[in-house]
């Protein structure tokens, strides 16, 4: 039996030790935010955060794992007010967002090093794969989530400005921000 903590709580996984640690979280523990992209380790759509550092899940085992302290995209912040969410849901970063988690899990462990980083330290540790090109957006994003985690941003606190405020439904977040609504409806009004 392995264990270890995942998003704060122990875990036992019943489960071969050479199982991905991909697999277990999403089959056993339902936690479906890491997603399953490429199975190389090349994407990052399966980016996690293994005691502060940023690992492709696809790419160890629980087995290694063993004694270590795992948190995905759902252990973030539940209500999205993590800088992060904040600054891609303000600055529209997200397209088809399958790369997203990976994206700002791979962003959350830079920030937590720098919260300053330069152009150059975005590009060297976000080196995830995304179909969309996202990039330039991406990386105004974590630049952004930066100035809100040391107060220079134009929004209040730790939130951005232009952002649903953490812990409004979604429903409710497509009314506040106009990038959430469908096309021709972008206020998310119900459309009878």
């Amino acid at each position: 039996m392995t264990r270890f903590t995942v998003n704060d709580r122990p875990v036992q996984y019943r489960m071969d030790p050479e199982t991905p640690l991909l697999w277990a979280l999403r089959d056993a523990s339902n936690l479906t935010g890491t997603k399953y992209g490429c199975g190389t380790g090349d994407c990052g759509a399966c980016t996690v955060d293994i005691d502060g550092e940023a690992v492709r899940s696809c790419q160890v085992t629980i087995g290694k794992t063993e004694g270590r302290f795992v948190t995905t995209i759902e252990a973030l912040s539940p209500d999205r007010g993590h800088p992060l969410q904040q600054a891609f849901a303000a600055d529209n970063v997200s397209q088809c967002g399958y790369c997203i988690p990976g994206m700002i899990m791979a962003a959350s462990v830079l920030l937590r090093r720098t919260n300053d980083p330069s152009d150059e330290e975005i590009d060297a540790a976000i080196t995830n794969i995304c179909r969309c090109g996202i990039y330039p957006r991406l990386r105004g994003a974590i630049q952004r989530a930066g100035r809100i985690m040391r107060g220079e941003d134009e929004g209040s606190g730790d939130q951005a400005a232009a952002a649903p405020p953490p812990g409004i439904a979604p429903e409710e977040a497509a009314k506040t921000v106009p990038a959430l609504g469908r096309p021709g409806n972008p206020r998310g009004k119900r459309v009878e």
